[in-house]
């Protein structure tokens, strides 16, 4: 005689697991009738593994989300998330649940620096730190570490956010722009020779990519001192292409748009510039007290950059970020394409040669047309191409995780939408 178990649809989902009897609602809902006989007998069970769900089946089940950020993760990442989530390789916890000090995510978060390290070439002169509060807490903490309140500063605003950063530093130091874009709408990153640098500021600040203008930096300017350093907020292009951190005294970048969740902030700053803060600096903002724990001051965002060090990992498997900048070239090649031939019935306001790789805006001809657009590309399963509500029309950002069939899904139907309403 067998034993007739009663299963729940979902009951493959829970492992087999130790737990004492206080933890018995977390066992499989499954319950077995044994016979009286001590005769062999043998189970079955109506959920194989046959039955759960696959990756095409769940890849169906999921939008192209264009968000700004938070923004799309690469899926095969978020899978291993799934399977580690209840478990961490055999730890008997998720990484929520670990303590930030203990081995098991001493072990997570050196070897997300490590992957990070080689990813983008980080020398030992630099600290890398995952922090938190966003790069907007990086507005005051550069100031605050780098300078103090006499310190004169350069800002390069070609967006929002630099516009951002300038505003906070003056509350710690003077800062001064050496250029701003406003007047023309933020459309270009201007000519580096025509720049007014001051010769005594301790640095230039660029926002190496404007997320809500789409316009990115090629190159990089020269601080106007020689011993002045450049700092960068890569938020939206970090990890994108190859950069040469040489260049830059810090770089600073809110993971949640290109390389995990929000609730990470990764700072890479080059040593030698830690340990100057000015004396009002809170001690959460301070680079020497982060740098000589390890990012383990305080209990940091643990499994935001357990899910930043999966990131790390897959984009080293995909071959690096020679790799990752061809396919990151290949998908805003065919999206902006789309919108120069259109005719005028699509337009992107910014100057070709900064164009974003990673942030690409657009309106239509006919700006009336523009919520219609939005409900038939969600209905398409395409959400979150609404511009930012200071600029309106629409973005399209296209982060690394974001395939190719996401980027011509969205092209196919901007010709359709355009021949319906053209």
């Amino acid at each position: 005689m067998a034993a007739t178990p009663l299963t729940t649809p979902n009951a493959h989902l829970l492992q087999k697991t130790h737990h004492s009897q206080s933890h018995a609602f977390l066992k499989p809902k499954t319950a077995f009738h044994y016979p009286t006989s001590r005769k062999p007998f043998s189970v079955s069970c109506s959920s194989t593994i046959q039955d759960r769900p696959s990756l095409q089946s769940q890849s169906q089940d999921r939008v192209f989300n264009f968000a700004a950020g938070p923004a799309t993760l690469p899926e095969n990442v978020l899978l291993k998330a799934q399977t580690e989530l209840y478990n961490w390789r055999g730890s008997g916890m998720s990484v929520m649940e670990m303590s930030h000090r203990g081995k098991d995510f001493r072990s997570i978060i050196e070897k997300a620096e490590a992957d990070l390290r080689a990813l983008l070439n980080i020398s030992e002169d630099y600290a890398v730190l995952f922090l938190q509060g966003g790069a907007t807490t990086q507005f005051a903490s550069v100031p605050l570490n780098l300078c103090q309140p006499d310190d004169t500063v350069d800002y390069l605003v070609t967006g929002s956010w630099g516009d951002k950063a300038f505003k906070e530093a003056k509350k710690y130091c003077k800062p001064k722009v050496v250029w701003n874009g406003k007047s023309e709408n933020y459309m270009r990153v201007p000519s580096f020779d025509g720049l007014e640098l001051s010769p005594n500021a301790k640095y230039l600040h660029i926002c190496a990519n404007e997320t809500i203008y789409g316009v990115e930096f090629k190159d990089y300017p020269v601080p106007g001192n020689p011993n002045g350093i450049l700092v960068a907020d890569m938020s939206s292009n970090f990890c994108s292409k190859p950069v040469d951190v040489t260049k830059f005294g810090l770089i600073y970048a809110g993971a949640q748009k290109n390389v995990g969740p929000s609730g990470v902030c990764i700072v890479i700053v080059r040593k030698d510039l830690i340990g100057n803060a000015q004396e009002i600096t809170p001690v959460m903002l301070d680079y020497k007290i982060h740098a000589d724990n390890n990012s383990l001051y305080n209990t940091p965002p643990c499994f935001g950059i357990y899910m930043c060090g999966l990131v790390f990992e897959d984009l080293l498997e995909q071959g690096g970020l020679k790799e990752v900048e061809k396919k990151n070239e290949k998908k805003a090649g065919i999206l902006y394409n789309a919108i120069d031939e259109s005719k005028g019935f699509y337009r992107c306001p910014v100057e070709k040669s900064v164009r974003s790789l990673m942030n690409v805006p657009f309106t239509l001809e006919k700006s009336e047309l523009e919520a219609v657009f939005l409900k038939e590309a969600e209905k398409e399963k395409m959400v979150q191409l609404k511009g930012h509500r200071s600029v309106g029309g629409m973005r399209a950002s296209i982060y690394n995780a974001m395939p190719l069939a996401g980027v011509e899904k969205l092209v196919s139907f901007m010709k359709d939408f355009q021949a319906k309403h053209a």
